[in-house]
């Protein structure tokens, strides 16, 4: 038995079912490789579900978590502390481009994830509204079918997934799911009952699916006229993984509400939630909380990866990488591929059958990390700073692992 099996074997026994037997047992990473218990190394162009943003034992990150820690770990939000306050700042900074409200017009509410960010957009919506004592006249969400918002009850109502939804109904929230990409499909259903609409700029879990052009300032505008709130989730896209700091700049639209997590943190836990405009003082004192929430830890890490973002040039660069990988997919012709597609290093090679399981566990086969989002769709989300030579690697590789993953159908 080798140490991946008997580290299964003990996570069988200790830990519950739900993720199933993960088949790799990582126990380190440098850059974009990782190397598991067995000492195999692979390039991860996955990222911890888009993640790792400066792949693995990035320097600025060691130094960043190993000062703060060293001087203060956690305080509680019951006290104030400055990598907190810079981390604030620097993101409404951020947001202050092209679409952005700028720094005086916006604020933040620190979490932990993703669905705690959704979790607090949604309160915000609702007390917005019984603040203007139209909750009763408002009680509807809009989301999109097939869409992930996350797996807390408030952001899994919203989850347009009907197979993770739909066993842990009923929930307290009443939601309108519209096909993604049809705009005519969401100016009807953002109508005067609308509290607010939920959208992703590209729909992750979907299997990385953008919509058609305009759809984010189609939504913007259906928000105008119904007084509905826009929320853009951008806890994928955000942080760089498009090639802007934020995808929805890159549409020029500014939402009322926006939330972020994954490659803010860089690897570290902690999540957003923004409020443009009036939006950001709606939650008043004692409205909403997190014990963890700004850990001061989590946000020396965060602002260590906008810094190096930014002085180490990784928005061109996500967008290059990305362009060659998508490019180099689209080009290779396996009857194996329908495709690729998505913006910067958030991408999915399509698929002509069902075999992404089989591609993945392939891929795994021949030293890559990639993810079966769904069956006819293989997840890339690399690194930020992986390099052209890794990406070719993989290019090179790819016609390869799908051979292998054509044989492995045949066979079983």
């Amino acid at each position: 038995m080798n140490a991946t099996n008997v580290l299964q074997k003990r996570y069988a026994a200790a830990l519950m079912p739900n993720y199933g037997l993960p088949p790799v047992a990582l126990v380190r990473g440098d850059g974009c490789r990782v190397w598991d218990a067995d000492g195999r190394e692979y390039l991860d162009l996955f990222a911890g579900i888009a993640v790792s943003a400066l792949g693995h034992a990035h320097p600025a990150l060691i130094s960043a978590v190993s000062t703060q820690v060293a001087a203060l770990a956690h305080t509680s939000n019951l006290f104030l502390h400055e990598p907190g306050i810079d981390l604030a700042e620097r993101i409404l900074a951020l947001l202050g481009g092209p679409g952005g409200a700028g720094p005086a017009d916006a604020r933040i509410f620190f979490a932990n994830s993703g669905a705690e960010a959704n979790e607090a957009a949604i309160k915000l919506v609702r007390r917005h509204w019984q603040k203007q004592h139209l909750s009763q006249a408002r009680p509807v969400f809009v989301a999109a079918e097939n869409g992930f918002h996350g797996r807390t009850m408030g952001a899994l109502a919203l989850t347009g997934k009907a197979s993770i939804r739909e066993p842990f109904a009923p929930f307290g929230i009443d939601v309108r799911f519209v096909p993604y990409g049809d705009v005519d499909a969401l100016r009807a259903a953002a109508g005067p009952d609308c509290a607010a609409l939920f959208v992703e700029p590209c729909q992750g879990e979907a299997g990385v699916i953008p919509p058609p052009p305009g759809y984010l300032s189609a939504a913007r505008e259906a928000c105008d006229r119904s007084g509905a709130l826009l929320v853009v989730d951008e806890i994928q896209s955000g942080v760089g993984r498009t090639g802007h700091w934020f995808a929805h700049q890159g549409e020029g639209v500014t939402p009322d509400v926006l939330t972020l997590a994954k490659g803010l943190g860089g690897g570290l836990p902690i999540g957003a939630c923004v409020g443009f405009g009036p939006y950001g003082s709606v939650l008043g004192k004692g409205d909403h909380g997190s014990t963890f929430g700004a850990n001061p830890v989590a946000c020396a890490a965060a602002l260590a990866v906008l810094t190096t973002i930014e002085a180490d040039g990784l928005l061109a660069s996500a967008a290059a990488a990305g362009q060659q990988l998508h490019d180099g997919i689209a080009a290779l012709g396996h009857p194996l591929l329908a495709g690729a597609r998505g913006q910067g290093l958030w991408l999915a090679a399509m698929l002509a059958e069902p075999a992404a399981a089989d591609v993945e566990a392939a891929a795994r086969r021949a030293g890559f990390l990639v993810n079966a989002v769904q069956p006819d769709a293989i997840r890339l989300a690399p690194p930020l700073i992986i390099s052209a030579g890794q990406a070719t690697a993989f290019l090179d590789a790819l016609p390869g692992i799908l051979d292998d993953a054509v044989t492995a159908r045949e066979k079983s």
